[in-house]
């Protein structure tokens, strides 16, 4: 179950109980996970034990528990609990151990409770429940009725875990039989408890420390760790501006060194406007995105911060930065991508969205694809990075609908048009990049005096203008010293015009390009269906101008007879 289900069911939870001790108190509906919430378990990102017994609880118990259906334990005895326990409760299929005892509980044992399977611990005593013990319950191999009005001798056992005759004395033929049944039982029972101490101790996850340090507990959220305030303050120096890698839409990006005998160096994005709509709902989408996307194409998260005024991201620190700034911001004797860098980026970079295009589950759109959002590591392999963009992309439709969010230039026309971004807009920002990655220039400016026409223009349409002149030659980055591959860049150049067509359906799909990428050529078919479109599309604007042209010179002279007239001709 996603996560963000389970934030939802434990504080539905909270809501219906009184909380006298406070130890609820850290559970808040806008987190991202509950997994490093006081007295909850995690394993594989899912919740499985809620420890609450004793902690001072009053209420009523919340039907909302039951959509945690990979829970294994739930320990509320001890309290001051009322009210019934949730038919719903027979929908916690795993199950194993229920303890609710010594609270005030009333009514029936839900019938459902029988469908349990994986029962093995079963606390109902001391509370003031009624009526029959649903038949399957007294299959668990432990469990204890005591102390409520129920009617524990209809099946010949006591409410205790041992066995009595309705309305008689023990008979001796039931003592031995049962006898030996006890021991049997206690056999079994003791290698299941033993089994599964035995898998608890070899799968055990990671244990991390609270924030609060008040508590040790299990969080498994991938490999995904909560750091506190005061940890990343020292790692990135108070956050010193000297440290600042970059900025974005959403705040500034930090180098830090985490405090250890490893000097772990990270990068720290601290977000903006936090306590804004937008602001939350970029931090746990990004959490939630690169939490679902594993790949080593795919920026992977190794932590983050919440406090009630902070949203922070901690990420590996990416040794080589962006593209962008190897490609515009080069540093004095810092080397210049070579062609080859920069072909492993671009198949890299497609790897990347390839995964999360067709392969993550669910699928995601990235919506902002360029050459600064694309880091590289110490090995210049690319990372697709910066999520607080991207949208899951809903199954059936295979889009979403929101505002329009991107960088001008890598946006597609249709999201222009219509907000509905799609995995083919994402390709169309792909397509872009590439061209970024050729030339070393911005999607929306190329260098004047490179330019028969000076002035912002897209650096698509130049790279078609230079294509059609024969001048390919022309867009290579000047920073190679003309050292590259002219086949390879007649391949990225018409992968990058392939990406890019106005009509998102002819565009081809992540796949499809990082095939392109690994063999030697672009498909002929391809290639010439572009060129017709192209054709098409040139003839129509030709013609589109024209009219204007002929419409503005008809109105010239309309305008010119109207003055000859006016004057008495």
């Amino acid at each position: 179950m996603f996560l963000l289900s389970a934030v939802d069911a434990l504080y539905e939870m909270k809501m219906q109980l009184s909380d006298s001790r406070g130890v609820l108190k850290g559970w808040e509906d806008n987190q991202m996970s509950p997994c490093y919430w006081v007295n909850i378990n995690c394993q594989h990102n899912n919740v499985v034990s809620i420890t609450l017994s004793s902690s001072g609880l009053s209420g009523v118990l919340s039907p909302s528990i039951a959509k945690l259906t990979t829970l294994q334990q739930l320990l509320l005895d001890g309290n001051s609990i009322t009210g019934e326990i949730p038919e719903e409760f027979g929908n916690l299929s795993s199950l194993t151990t229920l303890k609710l005892g010594r609270n005030g509980l009333n009514g029936s044992i839900p019938a459902s409770l029988g469908r349990l399977s994986n029962l093995q611990n079963l606390n109902l005593a001391d509370n003031n429940l009624s009526g029959e013990i649903p038949k399957q319950l007294l299959q668990v191999a432990q469990y204890n009725y005591t102390g409520n009005h129920l009617n524990c001798g209809q099946h010949l056992f006591s409410c205790d875990g041992g066995s009595t005759r309705a309305g008689g004395s023990r008979s001796t033929k039931l003592n031995v039989v049962l006898g030996s049944t006890g021991g049997a039982v206690a056999i079994l029972v003791i290698g299941v408890l033993f089994l599964l101490w035995w898998k608890r101790m070899r799968y055990r996850p990671e244990i991390y420390i609270d924030v609060s340090g008040q508590n040790d507990h299990r969080l498994e959220f991938g490999q995904i760790k909560r750091f506190s305030w005061r940890e990343l303050q020292i790692a990135t120096e108070n956050f010193s501006e000297q440290n600042v890698l970059g900025k974005g839409g959403f705040g500034k990006v930090y180098k830090g060194i985490l405090p250890g005998p490893d000097s772990t160096k990270v990068a720290v994005k601290r977000l903006l406007n936090v306590e804004s709509p937008e602001g939350e709902m970029a931090f746990l989408r990004e959490v939630e995105l690169i939490s679902i996307a594993v790949h080593k194409n795919i920026l992977r998260l190794i932590g983050f911060c919440t406090t009630s005024k902070e949203r922070l991201l901690v990420y590996p620190f990416m040794e080589n930065l962006s593209v962008a700034s190897r490609l515009r911001d080069i540093k004095l004797n810092e080397p210049v991508l070579d062609w080859t860098k920069r072909m492993q980026i671009a198949l890299g970079a497609a790897r990347g969205l390839e995964y999360l295009h067709e392969h993550c589950n669910p699928k995601i759109i990235h919506r902002d694809v360029k050459a600064a959002n694309v880091l590289l590591d110490g090995n210049f392999e690319a990372v697709v990075g910066d999520f607080g963009l991207a949208k899951m992309v809903e199954i059936e439709r295979n889009t979403v609908t929101t505002g329009v969010r991107g960088t001008m230039g890598h946006i597609a026309p249709e999201y222009l048009k219509t907000g509905r971004p799609s995995v083919k807009t994402d390709i169309f920002g792909y397509g872009v990049m590439l061209l970024e990655i050729v030339t070393g220039e911005r999607a929306i400016s190329f260098s004047p005096d490179r330019l028969e026409e000076a002035g912002e223009i897209m650096l698509i349409d130049q790279v078609k203008h230079l294509m059609e002149e024969g001048r390919l030659h022309d867009i290579v980055d000047r920073n190679l010293g003309g050292v590259y591959n002219p086949k390879e860049l007649e391949k990225i150049t018409q992968i990058a015009l392939l990406c890019t067509q106005l009509e998102p359906d002819q565009r081809p799909a992540m796949s499809e390009v990082v095939q392109m990428l690994e063999e030697d050529f672009v498909p002929e078919e391809r290639w010439e269906e572009w060129q017709l479109a192209e054709l098409n599309r040139r003839q129509q604007h030709e013609m589109r101008q024209q009219h204007k042209l002929f419409s503005f010179s008809e109105e010239s002279l309309n305008i010119q007879e109207a003055i000859e007239l006016s004057a008495g001709r």
